[in-house]
């Protein structure tokens, strides 16, 4: 069993600034791609970025441009930095790793952009 912690969200004013942290803990053997999600009253559960071991990242286009995504291995943690936000980024924030073919997610954050 993997466990994930995050922490991070909150409110915030349109443009405004949030870094969302997600720790890994429990039965950790292979822990490939890390990711962030997010899902919105009455929608359904969408990615925002991953990345790989490596380093690699991948970002919705929603995204893209304003959200960095990092990962620091020795501590099992990843990270999103999210910038210029705007009120349609209001979400709960899910931290999400695959171990073993198995999808594991964190309780989630939520995250509120007043206008």
């Amino acid at each position: 069993q993997v466990q994930l912690v995050e922490s991070g969200g909150g409110l915030v004013q349109a443009g405004g600034s949030l870094r969302l942290s997600c720790a890994a803990s429990g039965s950790i053997t292979s822990i490939n791609g890390m990711g962030w999600y997010r899902q919105a009253p009455g929608k359904q559960r969408d990615l925002v970025a991953t990345i790989t071991t490596w380093g690699n990242a991948n970002y919705a286009d929603s995204a893209e441009g304003r959200f960095t995504i990092s990962r620091d291995n020795a501590k099992k943690s990843v990270y999103l930095q999210m910038n210029s936000l705007k009120p349609e980024d209001t979400a709960v924030y899910y931290c999400h790793v695959r171990q073993g073919g198995v999808d594991y997610w964190g309780q989630g954050t939520q995250v509120t952009v007043s206008s």
